[in-house]
């Protein structure tokens, strides 16, 4: 552990690894070094608001600052640190935010939560002190205060998961859906992957499909790729695999990963073979495909033979003709 340490430090500082570091170090009794080495990283972030360091590399050293205190039994401290920059808004990005309401949230600290999650930055807090009631055994309070910023804030859809979360948790997934309804055919903002997902799981996927089907035809046709394929994993996850197959073959062979999902209906439908040929028949782009499947159904060493060595594909890698980009790392565009 030492050696990974010393191995990440001259490459501190930024977002990845400064994020790797409190990770591998979680439980090895190396708290203090880790704190030792953040405390720097946070205090540079917690002043970059008021030097206009917008792009500072190492934004979220604060909320990894209290992550360490707290798993080290330090919970009140982290709060107290984080609380007390959030109050100053000395913080780059919304996670920062986020993770003092977690860490509120874990605590149980619920007045807090209550001021942070009913004032301005309700937009990210409100669902934390939402949660708390709820943990609190409020959870008809939790309702009441989520609908009554629904029906009064300027902006109330950004309220709506919360409480279909509420709702579903508690049972009433038909009252669920009705909260989201409204944003449905909207362009942005809109809750209907989260509550077919949320049907799906609660054993309801035919009640998703006909969510789908309720869409208008400008939805239909601005969302064409989405609705197609979440329609096709909704009728495999219904027991409808001919009507899922029939209906992948009205799409157009270029829609994203059709090939490897009606390879899936098949095999889940228990036509392995079938299915197997269909990867095979598409070349190499589709071995990982290939060898889940056949690693599902019990064929491991099969799955292991398709895949190739990783020296095959470094390989194959290197042979292919370098792309342009700029200074960026993006692929420059061809000249006119």
């Amino acid at each position: 552990m030492d050696e990974a340490i010393d191995f990440l430090l001259p490459r501190l500082g930024g977002w990845w690894l400064t994020s790797t570091l409190v990770e591998i170090t979680e439980g090895q009794d190396r708290d203090e070094r880790v704190l030792e080495l953040l405390d720097p990283l946070a205090e540079s972030a917690r002043h970059a608001r008021g030097k206009a360091r917008w792009n500072h590399p190492c934004s979220n050293a604060q909320e990894l600052q209290a992550l360490v205190l707290e798993r080290s039994g330090r919970a009140d401290e982290a709060i107290r640190i984080l609380g007390e920059d959030v109050a100053a808004g000395r913080f780059l990005v919304q996670n920062t935010l986020t993770a003092y309401a977690e860490l509120l949230l874990r605590h149980g600290h619920v007045e807090a939560l209550r001021e942070l999650g009913t004032g301005p930055r309700a937009g990210v807090a409100l669902r934390y002190y939402a949660r708390a009631l709820e943990d609190a055994g409020r959870a008809e309070e939790a309702e009441q205060v989520l609908r009554e910023f629904i029906d009064s804030a300027e902006h109330p859809d950004r309220f709506r998961w919360p409480l279909i979360e509420l709702l579903a948790r508690r049972s009433r997934l038909d009252e669920a859906v009705e909260v989201g309804r409204p944003t449905f055919d909207y362009h942005d903002a809109c809750l209907l992957e989260g509550v077919i997902h949320l049907l799906q799981e609660a054993g309801r996927p035919e009640d998703a499909l006909a969510l789908l089907d309720e869409r208008s035809t400008e939805f239909v046709e601005d969302h064409f790729s989405w609705l197609s394929s979440n329609r096709l994993w909704l009728l495999g996850e219904a027991g409808r695999y001919d009507e899922a197959l029939e209906y992948a073959a009205t799409l157009p062979a270029d829609e994203y990963r059709l090939l490897e999902t009606k390879a899936w209906l098949l095999a889940d439908s228990g036509r392995v073979e079938e299915a197997l040929a269909l990867l095979r028949a598409g070349g190499t782009a589709h071995l990982s495909d290939l060898a889940e499947i056949l690693a599902t159904h019990g064929r491991a060493a099969e799955a292991l033979a398709v895949l190739p060595m990783v020296a095959e594909q470094r390989a194959a890698k290197e042979a292919k003709t370098p792309v342009p980009t700029d200074d960026h790392g993006y692929a420059l565009e061809p000249p006119c």
